[in-house]
């Protein structure tokens, strides 16, 4: 017979109690987390997300025999204090336990796929995403979600302190080009017609901003309908703001002063501010990546000019074509094999380069495949620009200038994680700004926005109408922390006939802008304040600041990277009647044989 409520229902976590409880009579709630039998008495320790704590059943209580993993109980008793020398000191509770005098199995369970308190035992991802109820069970999941909800909750006040307003923007909206594939909702009141999820609230942010709600926030669910990977799902949250009558120093101070707030208030952390800033166009340079991890240093040098009177044709070749010859300095301290380089060489290869080029370096002349062009002055050169000391392995690409950024920069990556270069406990905040403003795709013959559409460009002429796109820089800004992109933003596009040339200059026409934009270019037109605004991937950056390099352990169910819900088995096929009910019908491709 089941008791009733009163009489199950707990008066303590399983965290709460200590010695000063002695005596109390409590009643707790609970999971079965381990059972052990002593002759007859049972020793068990009831976990909830408070804690643990060991209660004792004699017994007198029949049903502890048939106690399991992970069982739902309530036990009612005595909390008493536990002799010297059983005292647990790694458990908060560890002072006490619990005898008691009733117990009820509120629920029973059968033995889970894996231990849920054995955080150290391997479980397969795909087995803990299937019972991802139980995998959220697990301490250390608790913990990243409560952190969570600490850190947005801080964030939130944070705005509200500097007099933001949380305003909702909608979820069933029009689909716009933002950078990737937008969903589609099917609307069964308008046949054949379409909503799309919201890649990100831009265009309402800044409507409201034509509102006169100068000062917006939210935290906002997004969708994006791209290939996963380690810090990106298809649905994730950011916080999303928009200021008016304000330049990118405003936007930056803000943020500053947020994010101090926030990690002050939700961790206990002092961080230094301001910012400091760096141009994209030094980033690429320096780093050849634009998101650049500050904690160590590996930087790329140019050696365009070294190379372009070179006889080593590889290197000449490449700057006369108009391509580039850079490298990267590996201090003789960190020990690299012949197996080594050849792995990194590989590496290189993969992404994108045709080779890669090493030098062990030496006044004598040094090692590997560009020792024989590095003899006399010419080597004493190539040290001194690359601030190579004796000993150290030089590692260079040359190629198109986008290949030599993209290769190095995941090298110097490589190297950094390979002889931990960069502390964990250091956090190094940096705005990256002044991005292009347009992209040309060699494939497709035409420009795509850098940032997206809405972007301010420096040149507010848009180059005077000379055609050089490539040429123009965006107000565009991204914030980096050790290496992660937290976020983008950018001052907007105000001015309605910017906005069109702007559209013109991405392939879209006049009646296409119509179409898809109207509403937002006559918004514009009705006295539309200067403004700009930034959005914060807060999954990412709340697995950031718990060291952990998957945004997955701080969402409570995520997606794999096939884009599946193994737990609900989602995405799923549905009946024909719901398909005909919002008029689509569906056509399968035929699998490739």
């Amino acid at each position: 017979m089941t008791l009733p409520a009163a009489d199950w229902r707990r008066t303590h976590t399983c965290g709460e109690l200590r010695k000063t409880d002695v005596g109390k009579r409590t009643t707790l709630n609970g999971w079965v987390a381990a059972r052990r039998d002593h002759g007859g008495i049972y020793f068990v320790d009831l976990r909830d997300r408070y804690g643990i704590t060991q209660v004792v059943l004699g017994p007198e209580q029949a049903d502890a025999a048939k106690l399991g993993p992970e069982f739902t109980i309530s036990v009612h008793g005595e909390v008493v204090a536990r002799e010297p020398q059983n005292v647990n000191p790694d458990r908060p509770t560890g002072e006490i336990e619990l005898h008691v005098d009733r117990l009820e199995i509120l629920s029973r369970s059968p033995t889970p796929p894996f231990s849920i308190d054995d955080e150290g035992a391997e479980t397969a991802l795909e087995t803990r995403l299937k019972y991802r109820y139980l995998d959220l069970r697990r301490p250390s999941m608790q913990r990243n979600l409560l952190h969570r909800a600490k850190f947005i909750h801080a964030m939130r006040a944070a705005f509200e302190r500097q007099g933001f307003v949380e305003v909702e923007t909608p979820i069933l909206t029009k689909a716009t080009p933002e950078g990737a594939r937008d969903f589609l909702v099917p609307s069964r009141v308008h046949p054949g017609e379409f909503y799309a999820l919201p890649q990100s609230p831009q265009i309402f942010k800044q409507i409201l901003m034509v509102s006169g709600l100068d000062r917006y926030f939210q935290v906002a669910r997004c969708f994006r309908d791209e290939d996963l990977r380690a810090d990106r799902q298809l649905e994730f949250t950011q916080l999303d703001m928009e200021m008016s009558f304000v330049e990118e120093d405003d936007v930056f101070r803000t943020w500053e002063r947020a994010l101090a707030d926030t990690f002050k208030d939700a961790m206990g952390i002092e961080i230094p501010a301001p910012f400091p800033r760096m141009p994209w166009k030094e980033a690429m340079e320096r780093f050849g990546v634009d998101k650049p991890d500050l904690r160590f240093g590996l930087e790329l040098v140019a050696v365009d000019e070294w190379a372009r009177s070179s006889e080593f044709q590889v290197f000449r070749g490449a700057v006369e074509k108009g391509g580039r010859v850079m490298g990267l300095v590996v201090p003789a301290r960190h020990e690299l094999s012949r197996k080594d380089v050849t792995s990194l060489e590989e590496s290189a290869k993969a992404n994108g380069a045709k080779g890669l080029a090493w030098w062990k370096a030496s006044v004598s002349g040094g090692a590997g495949p560009l020792a024989k062009f590095c003899a006399g002055e010419r080597g004493a050169a190539l040290m001194q620009r690359m601030s190579a000391g004796e000993g150290d392995l030089c590692l260079f690409v040359a190629d198109r200038q986008s290949v030599v950024w993209r290769v190095l920069g995941d090298l110097r990556n490589q190297l950094g994680k390979r002889f931990a270069l960069a502390s964990p406990l250091e956090r190094r905040f940096l705005w990256v700004t002044e991005f292009p403003m347009f992209e040309f795709d060699e494939t497709e013959k035409r420009w795509f926005s850098a940032h997206h559409p809405f972007t301010a460009p420096v040149d507010w002429s848009l180059g005077g109408g000379d055609g050089d796109y490539g040429k123009l820089v965006s107000r565009a800004y991204d914030l980096v922390l050790n290496g992660w992109e937290l976020g983008s933003g950018s001052v907007r596009i105000h001015r309605t006939e910017v906005q069109k040339k702007v559209f013109e200059i991405l392939g879209i026409g006049p009646e296409e802008q119509q179409r898809k934009f109207g509403f937002l270019l006559e918004a514009l037109s009705y006295g539309a304040p200067p403004h700009a605004g930034f959005a914060l991937g807060l999954d990412r950056t709340t697995a950031l600041t718990l060291g952990l390099d998957n945004i997955r352990e701080v969402v409570a169910f995520p997606k794999t990277t096939s884009a599946s819900d193994l737990m609900c088995e989602a995405p799923s096929s549905v009946s024909p009647e719901q398909l005909e009910e919002v008029h689509v019908r569906t056509v399968v491709p035929t699998p490739a044989t």
